[in-house]
């Protein structure tokens, strides 16, 4: 059974960063790729960010990309760095994970088996 528990979320003013974590309880966590996604209320879920299983490709959505950095250690953590946040921002950050053989990191939910229940980052003034 997969585990994932996001934290580090929070209220940040705009322009600030935030650096959320994604500690998975797995046998072998290079295994799996790590992706990154964000619902806000009303909207859709969408892709933020990937990490592949050994970290060599690092897929961004257009909305963050120059902005938020991806990053994972071998044992059991990958990392959403976010920086010059802003509203749009706003929004529960889910961490999920996969170990199915693929070329690169799904940017679609449907790529994931593996959920965490979310940390909310709120960005206001």
């Amino acid at each position: 059974q997969v585990q994932l528990v996001e934290s580090g979320g929070g209220l940040v003013r705009p322009g600030g960063s935030l650096k959320l974590s994604c500690a998975a309880s797995v046998r072998t966590f290079t295994i799996y790729d790590i992706a990154w996604f964000r619902q806000a209320p009303g909207k859709e879920r969408e892709f933020v960010a990937a990490i592949s299983r050994t970290g060599g490709a690092t897929p961004f959505a257009d909305s963050v990309n120059g902005r938020f950095g991806v990053s994972r250690d071998y044992y059991s953590t990958a990392y959403l760095e976010m920086h010059s946040l802003n509203a749009e921002d706003t929004a529960n950050y889910y961490c999920a994970a996969d170990d199915r053989a693929v070329q690169s990191p799904s940017p679609v939910a449907a790529g994931y088996t593996y959920w965490g229940q979310g940390t909310q980052v709120t960005v206001s003034s």
